[in-house]
């Protein structure tokens, strides 16, 4: 039997969440979302579900997702990320990921492009184990590391690894409107077989004139010095370098590399930065951690002065409420009860009961205890 269609996510709901409005009286104590959602998870209106309707592996160690989301989903910009629940060994995790499509497609689907890292558990079981067919969480698009509105002079992206994601959707955001201005690209990888996205950047710059891409490998030849961040090497490459608006993405030894450049030639205010991790400040010498209790799991732990004590928890298993894991979304805050913590990003120490505690940047600064 054919099941009838709600409306489309980027339709307006009003009729739809009417119905609801009137049915979820017959529904109580649940709601007319939570029936709908044993039919088909997408027609849900009390949590944000996507189904997996395709996987494509990048390189050996990326992977590719294209996601159908649900009914409460709203169209993003291109450069912005999303929240992806990711259930895995009986737990549930979430994990941030920039949305790597642009918002122009029109089939009201969008992707994820995730590159297994280096002991990274949940990036290895998306690019190992999830399939066609899956159903995740998901929240709403957000972050502010997207083009102006207005037409950019002559951008310049600075990407590495999967720092490309942000990149690629405002490239083809702008192929997509007709817009696309003079445009360098300096990306950088281990290797030709490394670069995530490569044979889609490759076929941009062969079809577009004003597309100017520059692929850097940093472990292959002899010199490997020569394919590192330099501004020797972006004087070569992109000579009216400081004319362009600079959007950065990748990891912290390039972004400080970028950002010291920038800051030297007095272009500190075109630059813009995405971060997959938070820049953490230089610990005290004499900085110590303490014991950690837990109060709502009644668990007691120790923690270091330099470990977030989203990772205390995890490795005292628990599974908190967490999101980006670098202090930007908030979804991991929760309540000092008592004692010390170091925001690990600005070394402020916080000890007043009460305290807003971002787990996901902050550390033990002595023993503590959190409302958790």
């Amino acid at each position: 039997m054919r099941q009838p269609s709600p409306p489309s996510p980027g339709s307006a709901p009003s009729i739809w969440s009417r119905l609801s409005t009137l049915t979820d009286y017959f529904a109580w104590p649940l709601r007319t979302s939570h029936y709908l959602e044993l039919v088909n998870p997408l027609w849900t209106t009390h949590k944000l579900q996507a189904r997996v309707v395709k996987v494509w592996d990048e390189t050996r160690d990326a992977r590719t997702l294209t996601l159908r989301p649900g009914l409460n989903w709203r169209g993003h910009r291109a450069g912005q990320h999303v929240r992806i629940g990711i259930p895995a060994n009986g737990k549930h995790y979430t994990r941030t990921y920039t949305i790597s499509s642009p918002p122009e497609r029109d089939d009201d689907c969008f992707t994820i492009t995730v590159k297994a890292i280096d002991k990274g558990t949940i990036s290895h079981h998306i690019v190992r184990n999830i399939k066609v067919g899956d159903y995740l969480p998901i929240g709403l698009p957000q972050g502010d590391f997207y083009l102006p509105d207005a037409q950019p002079v002559q951008p310049l992206f600075i990407t590495a690894g999967s720092g490309i994601t942000p990149a690629f959707s405002m490239l083809n955001s702008l192929i997509a409107q007709g817009r696309l201005p003079d445009t360098c690209h300096l990306h950088y990888a281990p290797h030709e077989f490394d670069v995530v996205l490569g044979k889609e950047l490759k076929a941009l710059a062969q079809k577009h004139d004003r597309y100017h891409l520059h692929l850097l490998y940093t472990r292959d030849g002899e010199d490997k010095r020569h394919a590192r961040f330099s501004t020797a090497q972006l004087d070569a490459l992109c000579p009216d370098w400081k004319e362009r608006d600079v959007y950065a993405c990748g990891p912290p030894a390039l972004l400080e590399a970028v950002e010291h450049c920038f800051e030297q030639a007095g272009r500190s205010r075109h630059l813009h930065i995405e971060r997959f991790r938070a820049p953490f400040t230089e610990i005290p010498a004499d900085a110590v951690g303490g014991r950690v209790r837990f109060a709502q799991s009644n668990v007691d732990t120790e923690g270091d002065s330099e470990t977030p004590l989203l990772k205390v928890a995890e490795a005292a298993g628990m599974n908190p409420p967490h999101g980006c894991r670098m202090g930007i979304c908030h979804t991991c805050n929760t309540t000092l009860k008592s004692g010390c913590v170091r925001d690990l990003r600005t070394g402020e120490i916080l000890n007043e009961a009460g305290s807003i505690v971002q787990t996901c940047i902050c550390a033990a600064a002595g023993d503590c205890e959190l409302d958790l």
